[in-house]
């Protein structure tokens, strides 16, 4: 569109170096580090308490940092005040003045900036123009969708001509069957501006669907960031592994470990055979107590067998096209496992194997895997 241009200045590359701040004792961000790169859109994703709007808090400048940098194309911003910095904020709740029309509250920052009248309406149009709402400056807030709210929200956040652009859960007020929509043409505008963009949400699906790179935080500290992809099929740590998407932490054995492969062996029925499993495994580990995070697709239901990982099924959420069930094993873990619809029913017994070469199925050490397990609120 003609008016995205005039209003956004080249979009910066944006980098943080060992930022903290705690709040009395407690840690809300402890030494986080994270490189942006131009035009990028970043989720910080994590559980409550994890760090993520802190961290927001921070790049906005609406809290300072006891320590570490906030790099814009080299400059530390850390310390600047808000409108110095010119970061666009979108906030949680829109933040929309009810008695003002549409135009006037996307041009509220802008009086701040001393720009001239005409040049106010000339940016005020542009941005509605960016988000799909042109000729609606006269609208009042209050006639418009949740959907058209958050528009307007971003519309003003962009106005000013801000380098960076943060979002603080921008959907978490739409309805679920809005909420999709508005996450798709989110993206696609986002992505046609351009500019770099940190999103604050604990939604997976959000972070997943609208980011191109997540940050899993916890307890104020980086625990991965990568593609969704990553840290799905490769988490770094057992608490990446537990949070994101769904997996069943087993308790088993390390027996070997070659370059390649582990094998690990299950605690078996008493007086019943140990069931060996090969585990893919590039890393060293050492014998022992470890956990293994099993995702639902990486095993599949077969006839029990004494040579078999084994246990009862006690639970069948049907899913239309599969079905999530969850198989209690002799030791009183439980593995969810997806399968066909009919593959069985609550009380039946049923053998697990693995499937797929092994993908799907991530071994840590037990003492790490067991802590961060029970972090993640499994």
């Amino acid at each position: 569109m003609s008016g995205e241009r005039a209003i956004l200045t080249p979009t910066p590359h944006l980098r943080i170096e060992g930022l903290s701040k705690r709040f009395g004792s407690v840690p809300a961000v402890d030494d986080l580090s994270l490189d942006i790169p131009r035009g990028d859109l970043l989720a910080l994703l994590g559980p409550s308490g994890s760090g993520k709007t802190t961290t927001l808090r921070l790049l906005a400048g609406f809290e300072t940092p006891d320590s570490g940098r906030i790099l814009v194309d080299g400059e530390d911003v850390a310390r600047l005040t808000p409108a110095v910095r010119r970061f666009g904020m979108v906030f949680q709740h829109y933040a929309l003045f009810p008695h003002l029309d549409v135009g006037q509250n996307v041009g509220f920052g802008l009086e701040s900036q001393g720009l001239p009248a005409a040049e106010r309406s000339r940016r005020i149009a542009d941005a509605l123009a960016m988000v799909e709402l042109a000729g609606l400056e006269r609208r009042a807030v209050g006639a418009l969708s949740g959907g058209q709210q958050q528009r307007v929200a971003l519309a003003r956040a962009l106005a000013p001509a801000p380098r960076i652009l943060l979002l603080d859960e921008p959907l978490s007020n739409l309805d679920p069957s809005l909420r999709e929509r508005t996450r798709r043409e989110l993206r696609a505008l986002i992505e046609r501006i351009g500019i770099t963009t940190i999103l604050v949400t604990h939604e997976q699906e959000e972070a997943f669907d609208l980011a191109a790179h997540v940050a899993l935080l916890q307890r104020g500290r980086l625990e991965q960031v990568g593609t969704p992809e990553a840290l799905y099929g490769s988490p770094r740590t057992p608490f990446v592994a537990g949070f994101i998407g769904r997996a069943s932490p087993l308790t088993v054995r390390v027996m070997t470990h070659d370059a390649r492969v582990a094998r690990v062996v299950f605690p078996g029925d008493p007086g019943g055979a140990e069931v060996q499993w090969e585990i893919p495994q590039p890393e060293p580990l050492e014998g022992g107590p470890s956990v293994l995070y099993v995702r639902p697709e990486a095993v599949q239901l077969v006839e029990p067998d004494p040579t078999r990982l084994s246990g009862e099924v006690t639970l069948r959420r049907f899913l239309g096209a599969a079905a999530l069930y969850t198989v209690r094993l002799a030791n009183g873990e439980s593995v969810e496992v997806l399968a066909d619809p009919d593959a069985a029913q609550p009380g039946d017994r049923a053998g697990l194997l693995p499937v797929g070469g092994g993908s799907g199925l991530h071994l840590f050490g037990g003492e790490q895997g067991r802590s961060d397990d029970q972090a993640a609120g499994r």
